[in-house]
């Protein structure tokens, strides 16, 4: 009992708090969400550990309980980008309880019609994976588990199924890699193991040296992480490419980042800030193309390192019948994939208007995503 009685009130939220519990429909059926809370300053809430957050937000498995100091605060949940966000100010008040209840509307269906949704670039713990996907309605996810300082098999059985499957129709690999460099960042899928680039220094041996080795693997995929790094012109001419990034890690939810890191910077004066890093991608990446390098698109987010959410840079990949991991990056390096940044994309209206408003996007959403354009850079 006394054991019990302790257990209980560790998970009693502090007595100068109220306790907010969050939960989800969609048509009546829980589903899982993201979060983002700010307080009266704009400013971002961190949540208990024992939540699945990262940066600014976390993700809820159809409910939650949080507990927040006294004040007013702004919520938004979100669940990817084929549905509408929903946003709400909320007040707290000490020792008080209350529930929030957020109505998810699809926009768009595109599994349904054939268009998988997936990303190339996450660095989460692969016990969080399953729910993170579920919460953003990803459908492929590529986990990043071994890179230049850290390798997740080191001294570890790797399984002899790399690949997971769950939901019948979601799928994510354990062996994705990086390597990350002074020239900038190749991204490895389809290895059976890591690369040993661990002992590599920022230039020595040349990224092209691991490039060629891991190509000697049937099946392994490469994607050029950004466009802009300094050794692009270098890994593009080895032939051995298969994508390269074009809704990038730069493009995050909260901001754009201004700067092109330690890659070749773009002319500011032409392409100022806050867009202007997005159209250098997309200009380096149609440079590329008029070379008459047919390189496919691709998506990632960083989400680990950089702020933004798993999934909100995705890509699209048309598929026939059922889909699977390796059809998925088949139709990828075919370039069968427009690439997409999220938008947030508010409700919150009477019902009438949001069925009115729902059915307009739906259809602008199918112009994009199926129209053939390559990408959209904001």
């Amino acid at each position: 009992m006394r054991t019990l009685l302790l257990c209980a009130a560790l998970l009693l939220p502090p007595t100068d708090e109220g306790v907010v519990e969050f939960y989800a429909r969609e048509n009546d059926r829980p589903v899982p969400f993201r979060l983002h809370i700010r307080d009266a300053a704009g400013k971002p809430v961190k949540v208990s550990p024992r939540h699945v957050s990262w940066n600014d937000h976390f993700v809820v498995n159809e409910r939650s309980h949080v507990g927040l100091p006294e004040g007013s605060y702004t919520v938004e949940a979100e669940r990817g980008p084929e549905y509408e966000a929903c946003t709400r100010t909320i007040k707290v008040a000490v020792e008080a309880e209350q529930g929030v209840r957020f109505n998810f509307r699809r926009i768009v269906d595109l599994s349904s019609e054939g268009w998988w949704s997936g990303e190339l670039h996450v660095h989460r713990p692969l016990e969080n994976i399953e729910l993170l996907m579920r919460a953003e309605d990803l459908h492929v996810a590529p986990v990043i588990t071994w890179w230049n300082s850290k390798d997740s098999w080191e001294g570890k059985e790797i399984p002899a199924e790399l690949v997971k499957r769950f939901d019948s129709n979601r799928f994510y690999s354990v062996m994705a890699g990086e390597d990350e460099r002074e020239g900038g960042a190749l991204m490895y899928y389809g290895l059976p193991k890591p690369l040993a680039i661990r002992g590599a220094s920022r230039e020595y041996p040349s990224p092209v040296k691991f490039l060629l080795e891991a190509k000697k693997t049937p099946g392994v995929h490469v994607d050029i992480e950004k466009p802009f790094w300094w050794d692009v012109p270098v890994w593009l001419s080895t032939g051995r490419i298969d994508t390269m990034g074009m809704a990038v890690n730069h493009m995050c939810r909260s901001q754009m980042y201004e700067s092109e890191a330690w890659g070749k910077a773009r002319p500011v004066d032409r392409l100022p800030a806050p867009r202007g890093n997005g159209f250098w991608v997309q200009e380096i990446f149609y440079h590329a193309l008029n070379c008459g390098l047919r390189i496919p698109p691709s998506a990632g987010s960083a989400s680990g390192v950089l702020a933004n959410p798993v999934g909100y840079n995705r890509a699209y990949v048309h598929l026939e019948g059922e889909p699977s991991y390796e059809k998925w990056m088949e139709g990828l390096r075919a370039g069968r994939s427009p690439v997409m940044s999220s938008q947030r994309r508010k409700s919150c209206r009477s019902s009438s208007r949001r069925s009115s408003t729902a059915a307009t996007r739906s259809r602008r959403w199918r112009s994009s995503a199926t129209g053939g354009s390559s990408g959209r850079c904001r």
